[in-house]
């Protein structure tokens, strides 16, 4: 879509959604149904420090959209923001990140409304907006990558608690004695389903390399993706006897190997949740892979105007 058709359109607003990551910053110029009128991806400066960052986005939007037709700016960051979408806490693997107003910083260059979530907060609204959990109220997403990252939908709104770090599925407790996370937890979920995870169970072998053997009937890989998916199972039970969801999306790269452990993910969750506390309960994977943080930060951003 050309930025005249959008012009055309019955309601021709446009926002900006943006999602920083370590290697690239991924941004897109968005209409209020959710269509994307143009994208691009630019590399996240190295060192990633924050004025470098900041010149890089200020840069890379001015091309997105050259006739400034964006109303607003929503971005995903990798890492815990304040409640208020204003500061970036911390940013995983960027340099020199700590308590950064980057909202207000952007707004300043820009002149335009900006909000902050982190980056699995908002692949997690573009699921429930666009994706696996579009017509739900009540909604969870995991994303099973090098950890384990989450988003609560409740009531339809984004859920983030009293100092906007609620959200972080991944660190739920599994195993009181089991191994150390990062966090300060022990046996939590991470522990037992991110990359990092199946890296120590299986000594080194990667997720798709594990996807590829059984798929080519190795039964220690089948074996191994079906105790995967019951650990992941057990530790959806918790969260859907807190929460109550309506869809359980499952997202990040590991989920490209959901037909291998989703069947028994699901039948752990039927063996411990009560039936009257899953009625017309959906774990499903979700439905717009790496476009999730974008669309997602979007919808963020019409919150603004």
């Amino acid at each position: 879509m050309a930025q005249e058709e959008l012009a055309k359109g019955s309601d021709s607003r446009c926002v900006v959604g943006m999602d920083l990551g370590g290697s690239a910053i991924k941004l897109g110029l968005f209409a209020a149904d959710g269509s994307c009128v143009r994208d691009m991806m630019v590399a996240t400066p190295q060192p990633a420090t924050p004025e470098a960052v900041l010149a890089a986005m200020v840069e890379a939007i001015a091309r997105l959209d050259p006739s400034n037709q964006s109303e607003a700016i929503g971005i995903g960051t990798p890492g815990p923001v304040d409640a208020t979408g204003r500061i970036a806490k911390i940013a995983i693997n960027l340099k020199g990140w700590h308590n950064v107003p980057l909202a207000d910083w952007l707004e300043a260059k820009t002149g335009k409304p900006t909000v902050l979530a982190n980056d699995a907060n908002c692949a997690g609204m573009g699921e429930a907006w666009l994706g696996a959990g579009r017509g739900c109220r009540n909604f969870i997403m995991l994303t099973l990558g090098t950890g384990v990252g989450g988003a609560i939908i409740l009531d339809g709104k984004l859920f983030v608690g009293h100092n906007g770090a609620a959200g972080e599925l991944g660190l739920i407790t599994l195993n009181l004695y089991g191994p150390e996370c990062n966090s300060g937890n022990r046996g939590s979920l991470e522990q037992y389903v991110s990359v990092q995870a199946i890296r120590r169970q299986t000594g080194g072998m990667e997720p798709d390399h594990l996807a590829h053997m059984a798929q080519a009937g190795n039964r220690q890989a089948h074996e191994f993706w079906e105790s995967y998916g019951h650990h992941l199972g057990a530790g959806l039970a918790s969260l859907i006897y807190v929460l109550s969801p309506e869809v359980v999306a499952i997202g990040g790269g590991i989920s490209a190997s959901a037909d291998l452990f989703l069947p028994a993910a699901i039948a752990e969750v039927e063996r411990r949740v009560l039936p009257e506390c899953r009625s017309g309960l959906q774990i499903i994977p979700a439905q717009l892979g790496g476009k999730a943080g974008t669309v997602g930060a979007a919808k963020l951003a019409y919150s603004l105007i």
